[in-house]
């Protein structure tokens, strides 16, 4: 029978066509399996939980009798090796639910007897094991055939884990590492993770001085600094125009609303645990929103609203509020508040699939703007929970299809994949180190028009249900400036940068000079600031490079007497002499071509 475990404590790629698999789950499996064989060996009485493959690597979730730190890593690596050179074959068996409960129960295995409890709960008579010299765990598998079969790996770090997640229950260890079919694949992965580290946001974000968490305001609320908010307020600003100019009108809804709302939107019953308490407002019940669709649906029902209308394209940049446990918070990737690009669009039936190749135009040029290619994934309705009748999901669904083939975008299929009221179509960022971050989502909606009775009067007269389509293109904006520091590294592109020129003189002598060509450019549109500071202008040179700016103009009295500037590209040499009036030509050149 099949073994019911937690989609985290099985194989998921078990039963998918060979072409489908991913090469390196088996090796990522075994490996896992390796780690916990050595952690028995280096530490008796180790307590094991789970050991799941993950993208690039895997981890183990153990409660060690000691205390394991990274100074304990080089040894575990070690004694893998051993075992793996041992070529010991993995060998699986079926055990009853009994028989299997008394095996490790007699191993003090408490955490693997309560998933063989959980899978009897589910229906499973038996569950299976894996063995490895005198190591035996709880698997569904595969595995390579002897662990020989593993490739190159690494274990990378460490980190604390709830056992199932929760925080009611003990605390465990989790020992992460990586493992790859060569060598070669090893250096290339590590040389990435050395690369992504010097990337992370939260270091360039301390040090280029973009923004901060106070702890005095609180976790989860990002502080923009001058530099970001400058780049920020870019960002916004050419949203606003794509938009405006894609036929999208602006809005603004409040940021605390009468908890009624959040009732009919279903919020409230389904969402509560990520919502704030309520607000005593005159006696009644207010929350800080969690979401800004009830508001865009209220401007909507502000009247009768004729076919003539629509599509209706309603657009926000709207700050929301939902509590995420202190554990997951990270920089500005994971918040507690946070504004989404947020826009929904009114339309009927039959104009839900232009709407959504319309989208889909719109993100393929902004994406493009800020350097980003990507995938797209068609996301299904799901196999049990989902609103309305299977004609309507496969009319919705073949609208997106239509729109992405119309596109001539490839896709995958997400088959399940969609929310419980509506299909969807996904969108992963590849960055410049081919990671992958969450992007554009485009979703069509059935429960909240119904919810909120959502219609259009007909050329017939008649009230019709309007069809209600969800987009956000960058997601938040907290995540998506985050995402876009570690993929420019920090060097953001001309046209975004906070400061896009600094002019540096080389003595005394040509300090004023270097002023007026500071003064020059500021007025011709560009951000531009001045060290004419009594430093060498090594040192300048150096300061300017550290800080990340585009452009260094490096004048002397050669250039104060022939009216020119010296161009320096950030990490680059120095460019042809040429005049500030020519620079600043050139300049705001790559700033419209968004180069």
């Amino acid at each position: 029978m099949s073994q019911n475990l937690p989609a985290d404590q099985h194989d998921v790629a078990r039963g998918l066509p060979e072409a489908d698999r991913d090469p390196y789950y088996e090796i990522r499996h075994s490996c896992a399996h390796v780690l916990a064989a050595a952690l028995k060996r280096l530490f008796p009485g180790t307590r094991l939980g789970v050991g799941p493959p993950v993208e690039d690597g895997f981890y183990y979730d153990v409660q060690p009798p000691r205390p394991i730190t990274a100074e304990d890593l080089p040894a575990l690596e070690a004694e893998m090796r051993r075992i793996v050179e041992a070529a010991q074959p993995f060998v699986r068996a079926q055990l009853s639910i009994a028989d299997a409960t008394r095996l490790f129960r007699e191993r003090d295995e408490p955490f693997k007897v309560e998933i063989i409890a959980g899978a009897a709960a589910l229906g499973d008579a038996e569950v299976s094991t894996y063995t490895n010299g005198d190591f035996v765990d709880l698997c569904r598998g595969p595995h390579v055939g002897n662990t020989r079969d593993i490739g190159a790996f690494k274990l990378t770090t460490l980190a604390g884990a709830y056992w199932r997640g929760d925080e009611k229950n003990p605390q465990l260890t989790r020992i992460y590492g990586t493992a790859w079919q060569t060598q070669a694949e090893l250096d290339a992965y590590l040389h990435r993770l050395a690369e992504a580290e010097k990337r992370d946001h939260r270091k360039l974000g301390r040090e280029l001085d973009l923004f901060s968490v106070q702890e005095d305001i609180g976790g989860g609320l990002i502080c923009w600094h001058p530099k970001l908010g400058m780049v920020r307020h870019l960002i916004e600003t050419y949203w606003k125009e794509e938009h405006l100019r894609a036929g999208y009108q602006l809005v603004y809804t409040p940021h605390i609303v009468s908890e009624r709302i959040y009732e009919i939107s279903g919020h409230l019953e389904n969402y509560s645990e990520s919502m704030y308490g309520a607000i005593d407002v005159d006696g009644q019940p207010y929350r800080v929103r969690p979401m800004n669709c009830p508001g865009h649906i209220k401007i909507y029902q502000s009247r009768k609203r004729s076919y003539r209308e629509l599509p209706m394209r309603l657009a926000e940049l709207g700050t929301v509020y939902r509590y995420e446990r202190s554990g997951v918070l990270h920089g500005m990737l994971r918040v507690r508040g946070f504004t989404i690009d947020d826009a929904h669009i009114f339309c009927t039936e039959e104009q839900m699939g232009a709407e959504a190749e319309g989208i889909l135009e719109l993100l393929d040029r902004m994406l493009g703007d800020f350097g980003y290619t990507y995938h797209c994934y068609l996301a299904t309705r799901p196999k049990d929970h989902y609103l309305g009748g299977d004609a309507e999901w496969e009319r919705a669904t073949e609208s997106l299809r239509g729109a992405l083939e119309r596109r001539r975008l490839p896709y995958k299929l997400d088959a399940g994949g969609g929310a419980f009221y509506g299909p969807k179509i996904d969108v992963k960022l590849l960055d410049a180190l081919g990671r992958t971050w969450q992007g554009p989502t485009i979703q069509i909606d059935m429960n909240l028009p119904q919810r909120f009775d959502v219609n259009y009067v007909g050329p017939d007269g008649r009230e019709h249900r309007v069809v209600m389509v969800h987009r956000a293109l960058f997601g938040s904006l907290e995540r998506f400036v985050g995402g876009l520091i570690e993929h420019y590294a920090g060097v953001f592109p001309l046209w975004l940068a906070p400061e896009q020129v600094r002019v540096l003189n080389v003595s005394e002598s040509s300090a004023g000079y270097a002023r007026g060509v500071a003064d020059a450019l500021r007025a011709g549109g560009l951000r531009v600031a001045l060290d004419d500071g009594p430093d060498k202008v090594g040192a300048k040179i150096r300061r300017a490079e550290a800080e990340k700016v585009p452009y260094m103009l490096v004048v002397g009295d050669r250039d104060a007497a022939g009216g020119t500037v010296s161009p320096r590209r950030h990490g680059g040499g120095v460019e042809e002499a040429l005049t500030a009036a020519t620079f600043l030509e050139k300049a705001l050149a790559q700033v419209r071509e968004k180069r």
